[in-house]
């Protein structure tokens, strides 16, 4: 059997391995710090290759948390009528817009359940609108499901990027995880029509959720090998109190960590954020992530008076080093850690051009 420390070294060679080889990895990784420690390091060395130590920022905006979904995973599922619901008019996602740019914020990011309240065309006019105001910046979505003509209405508005995480790869599992109405095949072909469209296109999965295997965690890679995402959003699993798996146990932070490091060194151009969940599952897990190879963090941006409201999955972090109004505590987390935070929109750039 090959050694982890082959693995590593196959892996950063030929950016992909089959999935019996990453079942072999991931498994090991969990008894050999050694092997662990050598992955987060060739991940670290090579995203510092490509981006110095640079850390995006991105503004988010979790705009609504209605949600047509009843994902049973996610705190703002249709059916969770604990929820203190809550959307936010064009007036107020421009003040936030407003406030981001004046904090730095090259990147907005408008990220909401699916909620068909806001239609097409009024979605094109708070697009259109950011664009017209900051023309400098790069307009992220993350808005679920739609069809291929809505989401060219919205590049051809102004959208530069979209994120939608596949969760997971394996289409059993994806029933596991989803009502009947979604369906996993829908969600990889919106993947693809971004793609086509010309989106820069995020994509991810969660660790440790409900029924996971190591197998589908390797498939999950695979299928991150075939997509070439520009970015890659993972996270580990946390449960909700008003969902079907209040009680399954959280996904591992050490786990994610290793993935983060997997995925630097198989797409080492790609744009990886320390997610919040992370943050919220560790106290330094927004630093680990950064040093483990990811390079972009997510200040919240949404109005204070709604964030406890946006709640995907328990004792989620609204307010601290993930607040825009903490900017500067977290730019003092990453200076200890020898990053800096810096204002490039951070748009995905190939090869030789990545670095700053």
């Amino acid at each position: 059997m090959q050694t982890l420390t082959l693995l590593i070294e196959k892996l950063k060679k030929n950016r992909i391995l089959s999935e019996t080889e990453f079942i072999t990895l991931l498994d090991g990784l969990k008894e050999d710090t050694k092997a662990a420690a050598m992955l987060q390091q060739e991940a670290q060395k090579t995203a510092l290759e490509h981006f110095g130590n640079a850390v995006y920022i991105r503004g988010l905006i979790e705009f609504t948390n209605f949600c047509r979904n009843d994902c049973f995973y996610c705190g703002i599922r249709k059916s969770n009528f604990e929820a203190v619901r809550y959307h936010l008019s064009k007036d107020a996602i421009m003040e936030c817009c407003r406030i981001g740019y004046d904090l730095g914020f090259r990147t907005f990011v408008l990220q909401g359940g699916e909620d068909m309240s806001y239609s097409d065309q009024a979605m094109y006019e708070i697009i259109s609108t950011i664009r017209q105001a900051y023309p400098d910046c790069a307009i992220t979505l993350s808005a679920g499901e739609r069809d291929k003509e809505t989401y060219q209405l919205w590049f051809d508005a102004g959208a530069n990027r979209y994120l939608l995480r596949h969760e997971t790869a394996d289409p059993e599992h994806y029933r596991k995880l989803h009502p009947p109405r979604m369906r996993y095949e829908h969600r990889i072909q919106c993947l693809k029509d971004l793609k086509s469209i010309g989106y820069q296109t995020g994509t991810g999965f969660m660790i440790g959720s409900p029924f996971q295997t190591t197998a589908q965690l390797a498939q999950d890679l695979k299928f991150i090998h075939e997509l070439q995402p520009e970015m890659i959003g993972i996270g580990p699993f946390i449960p909700h109190v008003d969902t079907p798996f209040k009680n399954q146990p959280a996904g591992s932070a050490e786990r994610t960590l290793h993935l983060i490091s997997i995925l630097r060194l198989m797409r080492p151009e790609a744009l990886i954020p320390s997610t919040t969940a992370l943050g919220t599952i560790h106290p330094e897990g927004r630093e680990l992530g950064i040093l483990a190879g990811a390079n972009v963090v997510m200040p919240n941006l949404s109005p204070l008076d709604v964030r406890k409201n946006y709640l995907l999955y328990n004792d989620k972090i609204c307010t601290g080093e993930e607040a825009a109004e903490s900017i500067e505590k977290l730019k003092e987390k990453m200076s200890r850690i020898g990053y800096r935070i810096v204002t490039d929109r951070g748009d995905y750039r190939k090869g030789d051009d990545c670095h700053v």
